[in-house]
């Protein structure tokens, strides 16, 4: 199993792969838009933590800025029905630490936010989850009363698309209120627009 890999970037393709040449051999990598972001420019020596998917008909590479990134995906990949698309695009909507606190919290409209994660998969995806990660100690906090939550429906009632929705939660503090989180929310939104 190929665990970690460092290397130059030599290249990022629009089709979320890079590719990493390490003592003259190029491993094709398929990444998140977050992870080659984090990964800097084209000839930075980086390192990436990567997961060996194995079918039978391909051998596939999945690589993460942090070893934390590829536990979340090997958790991931390791729920019923989650494949490694699938797992890749929960991480992409949902970083490792916000996917605990969605879980922890039982935040079902937040997974539904991935793409293709509809309410019942979101479900079966919480009860799964709770097991395989490293979750924080203590009680959850509701999923209708968490403050994410409210931050969510605002901005829907506010008339924002999905995809906008996900795009500002993503770039929102850890914590803060709910007038502060929707007020940061829609500064992210307005730059966008």
């Amino acid at each position: 199993m190929i665990g970690r890999l460092r290397g130059t970037l030599v290249h990022r393709s629009h089709r979320g792969e890079v590719m990493l040449d390490v003592g003259g051999v190029g491993y094709r990598i398929s990444v998140s838009p977050a992870t080659a972001v984090a990964l800097g420019s084209i000839g930075n020596e980086v390192v990436v933590h990567t997961h060996l998917h194995v079918r039978e008909d391909a051998l596939t590479l999945f690589g993460f800025a942090t070893a934390d990134g590829r536990d979340c995906f090997e958790s991931l990949i390791g729920a019923h029905g989650v494949g490694p698309g699938l797992a890749l695009a929960i991480l992409s909507t949902h970083g490792p630490e916000e996917l605990r606190r969605v879980v922890f919290d039982g935040d079902l409209d937040a997974l539904t936010l991935v793409p293709g994660v509809g309410r019942k998969t979101a479900a079966r995806l919480l009860l799964e989850l709770k097991s395989r990660l490293d979750l924080p100690e203590g009680d959850p906090v509701p999923a209708n009363g968490s403050t994410r939550a409210e931050v969510r429906e605002a901005l829907a009632a506010l008339g924002y698309q999905p995809e906008e929705v996900r795009r500002a939660m993503g770039e929102l503090p850890a914590e803060g209120d709910v007038g502060t989180l929707v007020r940061t929310a829609l500064q992210t939104l307005g730059a966008t627009r």
